[in-house]
């Protein structure tokens, strides 16, 4: 288990299939942060703080498809933002944006059951017992860390 009595003070290295080429498409971007549900209110604030002029939200989806869970995130994202932007001029600036947006609005009260219901979830369904994972990674704001990039490939927590 990843958890701080095990891994404090080290080093973890992490590949995914879709994570990790997102990630490299993206490396020389100024300031990029990874966002999970759980840890969404640490990334908000820190755009809301920074109030950069352009914001792109990058989901690594599945195989280069479409993924459910990367929208459900986005559109939590910007509900946060929104709610706590004190009167900043703030434009959505496309059409995915709005969805994702509409599609959080749907399901905010329960986003355990949005992921169960995704394809990635139904997989992992089908892989057995992942109650914990789910009930986990649907979790929101509980963990203050924002991992930032501070080298090519490198996210550190901020």
């Amino acid at each position: 288990a990843v958890v701080p009595e095990i891994v404090s003070g080290k080093r973890l290295f992490m590949s995914t299939t879709n994570g990790t080429r997102s990630l490299q498409r993206v490396c020389n971007v100024k300031n990029l942060f990874t966002m999970a549900l759980p840890n969404r209110l640490a990334v908000a604030n820190k755009l809301i703080l920074d109030h950069p002029n352009q914001v792109w939200i990058v989901g690594s989806g599945w195989e280069g498809a479409y993924s459910l869970e990367d929208s459900l995130a986005a559109g939590a994202l910007i509900e946060v933002i929104l709610q706590n932007a004190n009167g900043m001029d703030i434009s959505l600036g496309n059409d995915e944006i709005i969805s994702a947006l509409a599609l959080w609005e749907k399901w905010k009260d329960h986003p355990e059951g949005c992921l169960r219901m995704a394809t990635h979830g139904q997989r992992l369904i089908k892989l057995g017992d992942h109650d914990d994972d789910f009930k986990c990674c649907a979790q929101l704001d509980i963990i203050d860390v924002l991992p930032t990039q501070t080298e090519q490939g490198v996210l550190r927590s901020a």
